[in-house]
């Protein structure tokens, strides 16, 4: 897919206000700072594909991302969302393996690309870096694995719960209840692992029973500790 816009991004970044970075020595931040290039990429813009080669990794210094795997019938299965200080892609880069995920921005972001040579140079000169991306991988694959259990064992109605904390806990809660991020009913549908048909149906469900209001795609969430029961989630 071609990228729909992806223009040059002349401000200022403070890498040292990512947590990420923070083990780095002054000298390894001004490396890196002058190797990363900084883009604005609209709604809609593919980052990268699955299965494509990725020469570096990226850090949202604003905006949203989905990150999604497709299924063999071109179904999407969104993995988790990418946010300001997260990094992505660097798994491919320290695997030196083809892409395992697609990246899709959701909301207007501000992206910086690392090149791959130094990032793999920083792992190996400071282990406290080393160490950050092998906790944020562990972390990772934590999430997964609870993801596939959840889908083993948990109803749709139970999942689609979990999921709605789940986005409260990552974009939190405007000052009306409402979840600061808008998603289709199909992205929706694709973050629980079921068919549209079925997350429009519980939807009004929860709605009926008042534990959420919809206005669109904008949900509030209404009453947060049935949520929490329903979904058999710890907050």
């Amino acid at each position: 897919m071609k990228n729909i816009q992806s223009v040059p991004f002349s401000d200022e970044v403070d890498l040292l206000s990512y947590e990420i970075f923070s083990g780095l020595t002054e000298e390894e931040l001004d490396s890196l700072t002058q190797s990363m290039s900084c883009t604005l990429h609209k709604r809609g813009n593919i980052l990268y594909h699955e299965g494509s080669r990725i020469n570096g990794a990226y850090v949202v210094i604003k905006g949203i991302l989905k990150i999604y795997k497709t299924g063999f019938d071109g179904k999407e299965q969104i993995i988790r969302f990418a946010k300001d200080g997260d990094l992505i892609g660097f798994r491919s880069v320290v695997s030196d393996e083809l892409a395992c995920t697609t990246a899709k921005v959701v909301n207007d972001a501000v992206l910086c690309y690392l090149p791959s040579d130094v990032l793999t140079s920083l792992i190996k000169v400071n282990p406290e870096f080393a160490m950050s991306l092998m906790k944020l991988t562990c972390r990772e694959l934590g999430e997964s694995n609870k993801f596939l259990t959840d889908i083993a064992q948990k109803t749709v109605r139970e999942r689609l719960a979990e999921v709605l904390l789940l986005l409260m806990d990552t974009f939190d809660l405007d000052e009306d209840n409402t979840l600061q991020i808008s998603l289709t009913r199909e992205e929706l549908a694709n973050m629980v692992g079921t068919a549209t048909e079925s997350v429009i149906r519980l939807l009004s469900e929860f709605k009926s029973d008042k534990l959420i209001e919809l206005n669109g795609r904008k949900i509030k969430l209404i009453n947060i500790p049935k949520l929490i029961k329903i979904g058999n989630v710890y907050i």
